[in-house]
């Protein structure tokens, strides 16, 4: 499913690129390298920048957060040099890109399962704490832009769960994962319902699904792992979200995540270090699992150093 993990977009060759980001080993580097986009992404890409940072302290390396959709804006318009993506670049982004003269690498860099919860002592399903998996069906049940009108309790999808308001939380309209939830669940990507909480900071998201028993919301696998101890994830299809069975594509709601840089800025010797300190990192493993994410196969990682002249 994530095979293709590396894809150039504008005038350069990969033998071009080989050139482009040929290693350099100077001691000390420095200069800013601007990145913004996925929430999903934010807190792989923020760790790899803070233990870059221990190596060369001279280059500044913010992070930002506004979703997928908002970090592209930015990075087609020059603002930005990297952008986190949950999502692929969309044709119309690509050309605004173009527009502006911006070349630039697709890279995946993991893979992640979107994850439904509920709060630890939900009452959707029943006595307190109990949970039910559910269908790709029933989702869309809960989520379709019909269900606006016509669903708003929970017994409305099963007649054995509360006869209770629902509470949903989940991404905003620039979100990436709102992107590939929709379009996975309802059949056509940015259809949803649009009474509910909405925000491109998953941390509010936990916060609302959690202080609600019969509240449900869904974000990535990572801020579910950090806060298994107010909220519960659902199996979808049977198959519950991990490691695994993301890595696998045995759990419905499986996708890749990417990071993608500016061509021009690939030239610059500390953007060429981190990229490469990235992807090392990420084949590692260690780094990529503790935030929460799958980590590719290593030949992949290996394939994609590769085509960017790190080995």
């Amino acid at each position: 499913m994530f095979a293709n993990g590396f894809k150039l977009a504008g005038a350069l060759t990969a033998a071009a690129v080989v050139g482009l980001v040929a290693p350099a080993t100077q001691a000390q580097l420095s200069g800013s390298i601007l990145i913004d986009g996925s929430s999903t992404v934010f807190p792989i890409t923020e760790a790899m920048a803070e233990e870059f940072g221990n190596t060369y302290p001279d280059v500044n390396i913010p992070v930002g957060v506004s979703g997928t959709g908002g970090g592209f804006s930015k990075f087609c318009a020059g603002e930005t040099v990297i952008n986190n993506a949950s999502r692929a670049i969309k044709g119309s982004e690509e050309e605004a890109c173009a527009a502006n003269g911006i070349e630039f690498t697709e890279i995946q860099v993991g893979i992640d399962a979107i994850t439904v919860v509920v709060s630890s002592d939900t009452r959707i399903f029943g006595a307190p704490g109990t949970i039910e998996g559910l269908s790709i069906d029933q989702l869309n049940t809960i989520w379709d832009p019909s269900a606006e009108r016509r669903i708003r309790r929970w017994r409305q999808v099963d007649s054995s769960w509360a006869n209770s308001i629902m509470t949903l939380f989940g991404p905003g309209t620039d979100s990436g994962t709102f992107d590939f939830f929709t379009d996975e669940v309802n059949g056509e990507e940015g259809a949803s319902r649009a009474d509910y909480t909405a925000s491109e900071d998953d941390n509010i998201l936990v916060i609302g699904v959690s202080r609600s028993p019969y509240a449900l919301g869904y974000f990535g696998l990572a801020y579910y792992l950090e806060n298994q101890d107010v909220l519960q994830s659902l199996p979808i299809e049977g198959v519950a979200p991990s490691f695994e069975t993301a890595a696998s594509g045995e759990y419905p709601l499986s996708r890749p995540l990417y990071i993608y840089v500016n061509n021009e800025a690939l030239e610059r010797p500390e953007v060429a270090a981190f990229v490469e300190f990235y992807l090392e990192t990420a084949r590692d493993t260690t780094m990529v699992r503790e935030v929460g994410y799958v980590a590719m196969q290593d030949d992949l990682y290996t394939e994609i150093l590769a085509d960017l002249g790190f080995e």
